[in-house]
């Protein structure tokens, strides 16, 4: 009897074997599984049987949580590149930016040379109430060591992101202090803002920029409109540049302010989501004013949605580069452990009827994600004669306009990378983030004598790069590797020189110290001007 056992494995074999037979075989003659084993109900979940199974029964202990989340990633890769599962882990670190707040000790930071340096406190926030100062070093979180050992972005946001009310004690190094300092900070609400800048050009042309569609977005951006109207705006350049989306409702209230009441803004269906239609309302403040809206291949989702809504109602001008080409509509649902679930429920159209998701294929969105270096390599971003463009799906505005779908939205003006032949030493510098670097140390070095600069009119006047500056920089590059004959450090002299101050801007002023200068450089902003500015019949200009 006891050798009898010897055949049991055999046995088993076979039966799996029959097993995988009947399950292949049987439903060509027409019989299933259900008339085969009747008590299985077409609700039943396999899944939830195999992971039960192997909890109990595979032969090491198992992460459950680990092979849930790898689970369920694998079945959104059969779906489309934008459903997505978001840890508990990761949660605050999505959502934050759309709330328009989050709970930590308010300063925005950079990883520089292993070390998380304080850019700038946040105004009124907790770290500054204490006494904390753009330029220092974190050396210490609570118990942890956060210098010199590999500090992460993500790990740092972690250790100083908290909920409201906690403490976390910070231990830093300040230049010209021989001591360490500590200081002990309560955690509290901070607001973020989806609005980088607002300013006027000229004395009729405002801008504002726009970094994310977010649950504030509306009320930031009408404030600085009606403040811009205040100081004589008529004309507005919108700057959607590197705007990767966000709420849907905010795109459609920032849309509703440019068109008049009835004009249809943006549709929406799925398959268990009927069409639903947003139209303008009456209540647009900027329905008579002309308007600029930059974009380019960083510009997706919403940011497509306001951009397709004018174009599509023959409204302003379009600049700059073909837009990304997101289509899909996503909704979250949150899970008890506190994940989330982002599908994709449905896709939105344009007024004239167009979808602008560009295509992608399923299992593999490596491609998807690249197609912007392919647009490199296909010339498009130097040509717009390079753009692919579908016939088939061809659209025309009211205004006789035409207009694709299939693949971003392209604009009414393109305007492409220039290929700076002249300029090489300053694309070399500004490439490889070395004018970024050194300002960032020049701020550091000299934070007494830039403090005098509390506004940007005081910046602006009263802050230039100097020539031995200039050359201290050239040096610094040369230490890096990158050496230049001395005609091309000319030539390059006073652009490299413009980049600086707008750094050395940002650092001291954040956004609003950054861009007035910046945009002095900036190709596609340039040409908005031109556009809002020449006589009807003027000549283009040259690019």
């Amino acid at each position: 009897m006891k050798n009898s056992y010897k055949y049991l494995p055999i046995v088993f074999a076979i039966i799996l074997i029959a097993g995988i037979w009947v399950g292949t075989l049987l439903p060509q003659s027409g019989i299933s599984s259900n008339t085969l084993f009747p008590s299985i109900s077409p609700d039943y979940n396999k899944v939830s049987d195999i992971m039960d199974y192997i909890v109990h029964d595979y032969v090491d202990t198992v992460n459950i949580e680990m092979l849930q989340t790898d689970a369920i990633k694998g079945v959104l890769e059969d779906l489309d590149p934008h459903s997505a599962y978001i840890t508990a882990d990761e949660f605050h670190q999505v959502n934050d930016p759309l709330l328009g707040s989050f709970e930590g000790i308010g300063i925005s930071f950079r990883i520089e040379k292993d070390t998380i340096t304080v850019i700038n406190t946040i105004p009124g926030g907790p770290s500054e109430k204490v006494g904390l100062m753009a330029g220092d070093r974190i050396v210490r979180v609570d118990d942890s060591l956060v210098a010199g050992n590999g500090v992460t972005n993500d790990f740092a946001m972690h250790k100083l992101k908290g909920k409201k009310g906690t403490r976390v004690n910070i231990t830093v190094f300040r230049r010209g202090v021989p001591k360490l300092l500590n200081f002990n900070i309560t955690r509290d609400v901070i607001p973020t803002y989806s609005l980088d800048v607002a300013y006027m050009v000229t004395p009729t042309i405002g801008f504002i920029k726009l970094n994310t569609f977010a649950a504030t977005t509306y009320e930031e951006f009408n404030l600085a409109v009606d403040r811009l109207r205040n100081q004589g705006m008529k004309k507005l350049i919108l700057d959607l540049r590197g705007n990767p989306g966000g709420y849907l409702q905010a795109a459609i209230d920032i849309a509703d302010e440019f068109l008049s009441q009835g004009k249809l803004i943006v549709y929406t269906e799925g398959k268990n989501r009927p069409r639903r239609y947003a139209y303008a309302t009456k209540s647009g403040t900027l329905q008579n004013s002309e308007v600029a809206i930059l974009i380019d291949e960083g510009s997706a989702s919403a940011s497509e949605i306001v951009t397709g809504a004018l174009q599509d109602n023959d409204r302003g001008l379009i600049i700059g580069r073909r837009s990304f080409g997101k289509g899909l509509v996503q909704e979250q649902m949150s899970l008890p452990d506190g994940s989330a679930l982002r599908l994709t429920v449905a896709r939105y159209y344009t007024p004239t009827g167009r979808c602008i998701q560009k295509p992608y294929v399923k299992e593999d969105f490596k491609d998807y994600y690249s197609e912007a270096y392919h647009r490199y390599t296909s010339g498009e971003m130097l040509n717009a004669d390079s753009v692919q463009l579908n016939d088939s799906l061809k659209y025309i505005t009211p205004g006789g306009k035409i207009v694709y779908g299939g693949g971003g939205i392209m604009p009414d003006i393109y305007v492409p990378l220039i290929t700076d032949t002249l300029h090489t030493y300053y694309n070399l510098l500004a490439n490889k983030g070395l004018i970024f670097t050194y300002a960032f140390d020049y701020t550091d070095k000299h934070r007494p004598e830039l403090s005098k600069f509390s506004d940007f009119e005081i910046f602006n006047k009263g802050f230039n790069m100097t020539d031995a500056d200039y050359k201290n920089l050239v040096a610094y590059a040369e230490e890096k590797g990158i050496k230049e004959n001395p005609e091309k450090v000319a030539v390059s002299k006073s652009k490299i020189k413009t980049l600086f101050k707008a750094y050395i801007g940002r650092n001291i002023l954040d956004e609003k110290g950054f861009y007035p200068i910046f945009h002095q450089i900036d190709t596609t902003f340039n040409r908005a001007v031109y556009e809002l500015t020449k006589p009807d019949q003027g000549e283009p200009l040259p690019l």
